[in-house]
This record gives structure tokens, C-alpha cells and sequence, in this order.
């Protein structure tokens, strides 16, 4: 179903087209900014006054009088230099409430008219390293725009794009060598000649991700003092990419164990991810010789200083030198760049991606910017459709940005130590503090449902924070905040869910057959301004979808929710459910009934944040 928005914008287009001749003019609604001038509001006389050179209220007053909305809004207003104000017919209201208590599975959003695959790329961890805070944002934010888009009605192919490959593997495989995983240690100038001693230690379950972790930071330390651990290392490496089979298991055991600590965060998260959705920069080794060969074909790729490059037009140095997309190093190492546009090409050619989505935080928007003009310069992005009739289509390429988690003292967010923030452990204290406050408010629940209360709202409070600020912000991370019970925060909107829930049980319980009175519901009076708020705000839920997918930004919808939530709780202490009349319960049922299936769906369904029935 067409939201207000959308129908009112049609007819203003109308109406100006019918007052002016003008065609396709610039006639968006938006929501009205402060609620006495109505609910929706249009400026679109100013930019066409300008261009036909005449006064804009007066030319707001025609388009006024040839605007045929009396079915939907009242008497329009026009006000101050040309504005179009717009309020709603609580018939209308009504009508479109009925409508989406017929479809509550999808509250009034339509699907998409053409479905695209879209390839998600988030989360992004390293192996034989921790997940930590850093990998929080692109591992939420990407699973919520999957949602979002899966929700909407396009084929969503995730994939977690893994630094699994190249010197950093070397120097993890090099470490454990070197602590001769607590057995036989090496000193930094020797070479182990078998692999035997770790795969064993690895097989029998000895070696932690923590173990792989070590061995990484030990040779980090070592690495300036002894000038052959350098050596070994490339050794290590150029072995393992010939495949050495020694080698190959050490990383592949590395991977799994590294691999299975992130599935477990990611299902204490609620994300999406799974061990299929994998594919790291591993799988396109040996990609990258016929990536740079491709663009070498072209002429596009040229050597500079001995490596490849490609110089996208547009990026400057600087200095003002034209600014280099290298390739391929002088010692003909690949580079991130290789693997990444390897990568671009598989989405494109195999999983026959329409629009590929990168989230990543902001430092990377250089990189990506180069990457993309790359792909277009070698032609990668457009698809003729035979389809279509030999159409060419082009395809799609966004890089989703987000900033830092801060500190209490405005620097990212770093243990005492100077470390980043392991993920586990956040997680683990959120939900601690919120078991304590359960303990505090709840001592006689049971054990058990403490337990799934305090891991809905530690681990829904450390998303929702997450999700409620501007995703291309930093913001600062505060459990006190995110685990209040009042303002915009998991915890008031899953006590507002539970809240609503409440009125269903308390009604039973008084021996009213809510059930039968909601199926009966065929007429809805919105007599009172508290209810006639809520239901306007009930029906904009496609409104704030549709604003949430357009840019990716879920904390539009958190900010519905919010207000949704506001809204029901004056209309909860104003007008009276279960003590009303016959002839209006049924209406403030179903209210209640629509408030707590959008809380729900927004949670749960796009934001994947448990909700709780009683709490």
C-alpha cells in the first residue's frame, strides 16, 4: 500500500501540473516539522515560482485550488511565503489501519517492484585475532542493512571478506614456531624444517585463538632486533601461497579456530552470518596475476617506481601528482587493492551482483572511492541484459561509512592498556550489568528467566546505542546510558513492548475475550487526540522503512520507534483500554495490538534486538 507521503506528493504534482502546465515539478511532502502547522507539508511552489518568475503564494494558491485531496487530508493551509500545509482524515487513518491489521506480517510496507542481488560485505575480522570493539559497527550495521533489504524484497548475499592470507598469516604460522607451542622454542635466526610438533598441539586441541593471537604481537616485538625473522617470514609465506601441505593445515586449523570464536559472537549478537558466508582473501590468490594482467591488456595499469599502478582520473597527491592505485608491488606482491578488485569481479561475474555494499568505517573512503573508479574504468559495471532487450544495466557500488566508538575521554575506545576492546569481553560486562539490575528490580523471577532477561538487554542495549546514533558519527560508548531505562535505549523500548503486551494478559485475566473482540474489529474511532496521535504515527511505519533503506541509516528508524513508543505511553495514561466502553475497546486493543506487532518487527525483524514479554 502507498504511504500518505507518497500520495499526497502524487497529487501535488497534479495539481501543479493542472495549475501551471508545468510537468514532473518538484512536488515532495515531508513531514511537518512542528505538528500545529498539520502532518505533512510541501515547499514545492518555492522552486517553481522561481522559475516561472512569480509570486510563490500565489502560486501556491492555485495549485491549492486545482489540488484534489479532500478524500485524505482536510482543507489545506497555505502559510508564510508559499507553504502547503496538510493534516489527515481520522477516516483515512482508520481506513489504513484496517488495512495493515489485514497484513500485519508486513504493517503496511510494500515489496520492491524489481528485485536486485545485492552483495553485503561487513564484519570483515582478521584471522588469529580476536574480534574486538572495532569490529562492531560493521558487524551490525551490515546485518541490519541485510535485513532491511532482505525485508524490502532483494536477494541479499552476505559475505564476510576475511584477512586470512599473505605476510600476516606467516608471521602467526612463524610465532608458533618460534614458542614451539610450549615445547621445543626456536630462537628468532632459526627455521623449524617440520611442521609436525604444531599441527599435533593443534589437532589435540592445545592451541586457543588466544595462542594464535600471542604469536602474532611476539613477532611484532621481535621483528626490528632480528633481522632473519623477516626472512623466515617471507619464507613462511611464499611457501604456504605454493601451497606447502605442512603449512596449508597449520592455516587452515588457524582459520577454524579463529572462525568458530567469531560464529560465536555473531550468534550472541543475533547477526546473520555464517561459516558459508565466508570467502577471504585467501579464495582469490590466485585471481590477482589475471586481475593486474586485465587491466595491463587494457593499458590501464602502468608501472611507476617499479610497481603497477592504475591512476584513476580525478586523485591527486598532495602535491598535485596524480595519486596511484598500486596493484602490484616492485617485488611483485599483491596488495589489497589486487585482492579487492578480484573480489569486485567474482561478485560481479559469479554471484551476479546488481549492487554491492562495502560497510566499513571511514578511513577506508579513499580506498574505496579509487577502487570503484577502477571498476569502471575496465568496464566491470556495466551488464547488458538480454532480458531487456539487450539493455545495459549498470551496476551498483556503495561504500556504507561509520565512525569510532569513543571513550568516556573522546579518543576511540582503548583498554587501560592501550589494547582494543575485545568484543567478548564488552558483550560479557553488558550482560553482567544488566543480570544486576534484574537481581536489583526482579529478585523473585527464576534463575532461568533472569538469565534470557539479562542477555535480551545487555546485548539488545550495546546494539540499540549502536544503531540510535548517526551511523557516520562517533559516538561514546556508556553503559550507564544504553542501559537506562528512560530515554532512546533497548531497555525503554523492550519495556515498552512489554508494557503493551501486559494489557492483553490483564484483559484475559479480567475475563475479556481480547482475542475476539480484536477479529471483530470493523469500524475504528479516533475521537481522542492521544489515540488519533498514535494511530497517525502507527500508519507512517512503511514511512520511516522506506527512509531507513533509502540511506541506510537505521537509526531513522530507531528514532520511529522511539517516538512510537512516546506515544503510546500518552496514550496508555490518557485513555483507558480495558476500562473503556464496547463500543471503543476494541478500537484501543487493536492500537495497542499495531503498537506492539511495529515495536516488535522493528526490533527484532530489521534491528535483530530481542524483545521480552514481561519484564
Amino acid at each position: 500500500m502507498k504511504t500518505a507521503i507518497e500520495i499526497i506528493s502524487e497529487r501535488i504534482s497534479k495539481a501543479i501540473e493542472k495549475a501551471t502546465g508545468q510537468k514532473d515539478a518538484e512536488a515532495i511532502a515531508t513531514v511537518a516539522t512542528d505538528a500545529k502547522f498539520g502532518d505533512y507539508q510541501s515547499n514545492g511552489a518555492f522552486a517553481l515560482a522561481k522559475k516561472l518568475k512569480t509570486n510563490p503564494r500565489q502560486l501556491a494558491e492555485k495549485v491549492v485550488s486545482a489540488l484534489q485531496i479532500d478524500d485524505i487530508c482536510e482543507k489545506p493551509e497555505i502559510a508564510g511565503a508559499g507553504f502547503i500545509n496538510l493534516k489527515l482524515k481520522p477516516e483515512f487513518v482508520a481506513k489504513n489501519l484496517l488495512d495493515i491489521n489485514s497484513d500485519k506480517g508486513r504493517l503496511g510496507i510494500d515489496k520492491v517492484e524489481k528485485s536486485e542481488t545485492v552483495v553485503v560485505d561487513f564484519s570483515g575480522p582478521n584471522i588469529a585475532k580476536q574480534m574486538h570493539v572495532g569490529h562492531l559497527r560493521s558487524t551490525i550495521i551490515g546485518d541490519c542493512i541485510c535485513r532491511l533489504l532482505e525485508f524490502a524484497g532483494h536477494k541479499v548475499i552476505r559475505q564476510n571478506h576475511i584477512g586470512d592470507w599473505g605476510t600476516p598469516m606467516g608471521m602467526v604460522i612463524f610465532g608458533l614456531a618460534l614458542a614451539g607451542v610450549k615445547k621445543h622454542a626456536l630462537t628468532p635466526n632459526e627455521q623449524l624444517e617440520s611442521w609436525q610438533e604444531i599441527l599435533a598441539e593443534i589437532n589435540r586441541g592445545a592451541v586457543k585463538l588466544s595462542d594464535l593471537e600471542e604469536s602474532y604481537k611476539g613477532i611484532v616485538a621481535i621483528e626490528k632486533d632480528y633481522p632473519n625473522v623477516a626472512v623466515n617470514i617471507r619464507n613462511i609465506t611464499n611457501q604456504l601461497q605454493k601451497h606447502d601441505p605442512e603449512l596449508k593445515s597449520i592455516w587452515k586449523a588457524a582459520c577454524e579456530i579463529t572462525l568458530r570464536e567469531c560464529s560465536y559472537i555473531y550468534n550472541i549478537l543475533g547477526v546473520g552470518l555464517s561459516i558459508d558466508d565466508v570467502r577471504g582473501e585467501s579464495a582469490y590468490h590466485n585471481d590477482l596475476p589475471d586481475v593486474v594482467g586485465e587491466l595491463k591488456k587494457q593499458g590501464l595499469a602502468v608501472e611507476s617506481d617499479g610497481a603497477i599502478c592504475v591512476f584513476p582520473e580525478g586523485f591527486k597527491a598532495k602535491d598535485g601528482a596524480p595519486l596511484p592505485f598500486i596493484i602490484q608491488k616492485s617485488d611483485g606482491a599483491y596488495l589489497y587493492a589486487t585482492t579487492d578488485l578480484a573480489a569486485l569481479r567474482y561478485r560481479i561475474n559469479e554471484l551476479k551482483a546488481d549492487r554491492i555494499i562495502y560497510v566499513t568505517d571511514a578511513r577506508q573512503k579513499l580506498h574505496f572511492e579509487m577502487l570503484f573508479a577502477v571498476a569502471e574504468m575496465v568496464g566491470w559495471l556495466v551488464r547488458r541484459s538480454f532480458s531487456e532487450g539487450g539493455a545495459k544495466n549498470k551496476i551498483k557500488l556503495q561504500h556504507i561509512t561509520f565512525g569510532s566508538i569513543l571513550g568516556e575521554d573522546g579518543k576511540p575506545l582503548k583498554t587501560r592498556s592501550g589494547e582494543n576492546v575485545k568484543l567478548k569481553e564488552l558483550l560479557d560486562e553488558a550482560v553482567k550489568r544488566a543480570k544486576a539490575v534484574v537481581e536489583e528490580k526482579n529478585p523473585e523471577l527464576p534463575a532461568d528467566e533472569k538469565e534470557k532477561i539479562a542477555n535480551a538487554v545487555g546485548i539488545g542495549a550495546v546494539k540499540y546505542a549502536d544503531y540510535s546514533n548517526n551511523r557516520t558519527s562517533d559516538y561514546v560508548f556508556s553503559f550507564d546510558k544504553m542501559l537506562a531505562m528512560d530515554g532512546n535505549t533497548a531497555p525503554y523500548m523492550q519495556y515498552a513492548y512489554a508494557r503493551v503486551k501486559s494489557i492483553g494478559r490483564k484483559g484475559q485475566e479480567r475475563g475479556i475475550d481480547v482475542e475476539k473482540e480484536l477479529k471483530s474489529v470493523k469500524e475504528l474511532y479516533l475521537n481522542e487526540p492521544a489515540e488519533f496521535e498514535l494511530a497517525k504515527h502507527l500508519i507512517r511505519y512503511s514511512e520511516a522503512f522506506n527512509s531507513t533503506l533509502a540511506d541506510l541509516r537505521p537509526n531513522f528508524l530507531t528514532g520511529y520507534l522511539y517516538e512510537l513508543a512516546q506515544k503510546f505511553s500518552v496514550f496508555y495514561n490518557t485513555c483507558p483500554v480495558l476500562d473503556a466502553g464496547p463500543k471503543i475497546r476494541p478500537t484501543r486493543l487493536l492500537l495497542c495490538e499495531l503498537t506492539a506487532w511495529t515495536i516488535k518487527h522493528g526490533l527484532v525483524e530489521l534491528l535483530g534486538i530481542e524483545t521480552i514479554e514481561r519484564m
